[in-house]
Order: structure tokens, then C-alpha cells, then sequence
């Protein structure tokens, strides 16, 4: 994969890269140097697939005194998001070729995660222990978190955003356009939430699809992948260490005792500039 051409960048000309991970597609802005550049009225514009790039989440790169890189995100919508799993593993492909190394440590909001690149070229990134308790997903109210109080018994994980996972008889009959948004801005969820449905192929291999918060139907969530695993075990469906497959490809999910890894491909697709039309019309 090549580094990401750097023409000069002015506060109306900025430098982005387009990347995905099993289909979940970024665009990744590398604000390494300067003052953070984006907004939330910017990552709506360029989350427009008509009328901006189009992503599920946009990454921006920044410097950090405790890591090797920090790095925010940016669902569609406009609004933040906590944690990004496959963002993680595509900015640190594009930082290990950069740097020349196999290895390296992001700090996110989530905290400081660990990535390295296996010998078969795809990325895996610890993604931190998963957040059990009500009140770290975060419920509304004190709840058994393993079996919530709504039709089809999902159970709630976090992994720097909250999940709401359903375990299906068929995910693919799911009509994820109306149920997504309605289980996203349940009331139980005080920061509305990720929705993932699967079910099991095989011992240790799950189907899933996903509606993430702030983005809509995407075709994989790396976080979600790692909630619907831990949720999965924990219900005594799987062991800890499952493939899943996503819309968008194949993603593996290990949870060890220093955390939750997940491994997948990346893809760096094309570099591009905002043009300062682009700019100003924001």
C-alpha cells in the first residue's frame, strides 16, 4: 500500500485518504503536525455519498505524547464516535508502512490500543476488555445486560460504543432499514446504540449484519463484531474465538485476557484533496 500523498494544505485545501476494512469504508485525514481539522458540519458534508466522499466513519490522525498516533472519530451523520475498530486496523496498516514497522499503539478514546500486522498481511488491534455493567454500556437504568428487557432478548455490550445484540434464527430475513433505527433510539439506550443481528453457521462461526449509530446500515463494524462475539460466548453459543462474517467480508474476533482482538484485511483505496469550493460551501 502507498503513503498517502501530501499536497500542500491550507485551511480550505485538506489532504484525505479512502480506505475500508471487510467493506466498512473510511475516509482518514491526517492531521499530524497541525490543529485538528475537522468538524461536525465537515464530517457531515464529506459523509454525503452524493455530494461529499461518502464513509461509514471518518478517522482523523493526530499527534499524541503517549502513543505513537491518536485518532478521533466521525460517524456520517456528524456526531462522534468512541471507538472504530476496522478505522483502527486501516489507519494502522497505513502507519506501520509509513513508520516501516509491524507494530504500534494508537490512543483513542476507548484508551491506548495495540495493533500489529500478522504474517498473512491483515491487521489485528486489541480492542480492550468489553464494558459488562449497565451503567458502562451505557442502559438507561440497572438492567441484566445478558438479557434486556425488549422483544427478542438481545443483550448489551460495549466496546467504546454501545452494542445491542439479537441472536436470530436467520440474520440475512432481519430487515435492518426498519428495525436498526427503531432498537438505535430506544429509550433504554441514553446514546442511542449499534444493532447487530446473527446466528451461527458452524461451532465458532457466525453470520452477522449490522445497523451502526450515526451511519445506517454499514457492511461490517468492527466493534459490533467484537460485541456480538463477547455476547455469543457469554451465552454460551460460541467459544472466544469466532469467525464472523460480515456483508462486506470476513473478520476473526480472539478474546484473550488482556482484551477483545480483531483481525480482518484493509484496503487503502485512493488519496484524494477537499477542494476550497468544497471548503467554503460548508
Amino acid at each position: 500500500m502507498e503513503n498517502a500523498a501530501t499536497p500542500p494544505q491550507t485551511p480550505t485545501a485538506i489532504a484525505f485518504m479512502k480506505m475500508h476494512g471487510a467493506g466498512n469504508d473510511f475516509v482518514i485525514i491526517d492531521s499530524r503536525g497541525r490543529d485538528a481539522v475537522v468538524t461536525a458540519k465537515l464530517a457531515q458534508a464529506l459523509g454525503d455519498r452524493h455530494r461529499g466522499t461518502g464513509f461509514d466513519q471518518l478517522a482523523e490522525i493526530r499527534d499524541s505524547q503517549a502513543a505513537d498516533l491518536a485518532l478521533d472519530f466521525w460517524n456520517s451523520d456528524g456526531s462522534r464516535a468512541g471507538a472504530c475498530g476496522n478505522a483502527t486496523r486501516c489507519v494502522s496498516d497505513y502507519m506501520m508502512n509509513e513508520l516501516g514497522r509491524d507494530a504500534l499503539t494508537l490512543t483513542t478514546e476507548r484508551g491506548t490500543l495495540h495493533a500489529i500486522r500478522q504474517q498473512d498481511g491483515r491487521i489485528s488491534v486489541n480492542m480492550g476488555h468489553p464494558q459488562l455493567d449497565w451503567s458502562e454500556v451505557p442502559l438507561s437504568h440497572a438492567t441484566d445486560t445478558l438479557h434486556l428487557p425488549l422483544p427478542g432478548d438481545p443483550a448489551a455490550v460495549g466496546m467504546g460504543n454501545p452494542h445491542c445484540v439479537f441472536f436470530v434464527a436467520d440474520a440475512e430475513a432481519i430487515n435492518l432499514t426498519t428495525d436498526g433505527p427503531t432498537i438505535e433510539h430506544h429509550s433504554l439506550f441514553p446514546e442511542r446504540t449499534n444493532v447487530e443481528y446473527a446466528h451461527l453457521i458452524a461451532p465458532n462461526h457466525l453470520r452477522m449484519r449490522v445497523w451502526e449509530r450515526g451511519a445506517g446500515i454499514t457492511l461490517a463494524c468492527g466493534s459490533g463484531t467484537c460485541a456480538t462475539v463477547v455476547a455469543a460466548h457469554l451465552r454460551g453459543l460460541t467459544g472466544r474465538s469466532v469467525t464472523v462474517e460480515a456483508d462486506g467480508g470476513t473478520l476473526n474476533v480472539d478474546w484473550r485476557d488482556d482484551g477483545v482482538w480483531l483481525t480482518g484485511p484493509t484496503a487503502h483505496i485512493f488519496n484524494g484533496t477537499l477542494t476550497a469550493a468544497f471548503m467554503a460551501a460548508i
